[in-house]
């Protein structure tokens, strides 16, 4: 059976004046939509690459990184905001995330919260300056009051913004330090942006804070080298990533974990170099936290 064109199908639904009631036409048409969102991220990867190389800078600094959004693009940027502790192991004391509305209720949108510009400013307000800070503002139309005016603010303050958005000239993107444009085109369901722009914001979001791991040198051959064991399944994991990479038994990888206290890039130096838990702390910050580097570094110590 051959593969229907969910492209031509996807642009059927959206064209046609009344649309049909065929529910595999409605999927084809979100395929479709879903398709263009990914599209839109790949021709923003140079502006999604520089803006994560700021924001490692800003972090390298001592920065805070601030997520700010409302509604459904709002709860896009919490939930990549609420990963990093686990994924990255950063610390979630320098994270915040400020939500229209607030995020006591995150998930019941107070939809008259992100007409309130003033409320934004004074969310963003509370953090005092903000000179070492960097800020990831989203808005699907780039022109909600809340999320401009928060990122105006974090501007005014001294932070670097990154505004993310699906129209170009919005006023997001046009008071950003790095506006990135997701060109993801008309929804399948038309006005609701949780869908495609929200698949494209995800997966631009992913890659911001992503990139941003690499080059704090918190991903090594595919593995989140610096995530945070804290429950039984990620103690798995942490054990598993130590043993592949000092090419160990999972048993050994274990004592070099409770050697270096749960941290692992110090188990794996321990394991695959032989040296002291202060040995190998001393090593990554001289390799500023890259596990490649560090094991350069101690082999020709």
């Amino acid at each position: 059976m051959s593969r229907p064109n969910t492209e031509s199908q996807g642009e059927e639904w959206l064209t046609a004046g009344n649309p049909p009631t065929d529910l595999s036409l409605f999927a084809n048409a979100m395929l479709a939509s879903y398709r263009r969102a990914i599209e839109s991220v790949a021709a923003a990867a140079g502006d999604i690459g520089a803006a994560a190389h700021r924001l490692t800078t800003a972090w390298r600094a001592g920065g805070r990184l601030i997520y700010v959004g409302a509604g459904s693009s709002g709860l896009a940027a919490a939930s990549d905001a609420a990963e990093l502790p686990g994924t990255f192991g950063l610390d979630e004391s320098r994270i915040a995330i400020v939500l229209a509305g607030g995020t006591h209720q995150a998930f019941r949108i107070n939809a008259t919260a992100e007409d309130d510009a003033a409320a934004g400013e004074q969310a963003i307000a509370t953090f005092g300056a903000l000179a070492r800070d960097a800020v990831i503002a989203v808005s699907a139309s780039g022109s909600t009051p809340f999320t401009v005016a928060a990122a105006a603010e974090a501007r005014r303050r001294g932070a670097f913004v990154i505004g993310i958005a699906h129209h170009k000239d919005s006023p997001l993107l046009s008071g950003a330090d790095a506006p990135i444009l997701l060109e993801s085109g008309e929804e399948a369901l038309r006005g609701s942006t949780r869908l495609a722009a929200g698949v494209a914001q995800k997966a631009a979001l992913g890659m911001l804070s992503s990139l941003m791991g690499f080059e704090l040198g918190h991903i090594h051959q595919g593995l989140m080298v610096n995530l945070k064991a804290d429950n039984a399944k990620l103690r798995d994991r942490a054990r598993g990533i130590v043993a592949m990479v000092a090419g160990i038994s999972e048993a050994e990888a274990e004592t070099a974990l409770a050697e270096a206290g749960g941290q692992v890039k110090v188990a794996i130096l321990i394991a695959r170099r032989g040296v002291s838990v202060n040995e190998a702390v001393a090593c990554l910050a001289a390799a500023e936290g890259r596990i490649d580097h560090a094991l350069r570094l101690v082999r020709t110590a």
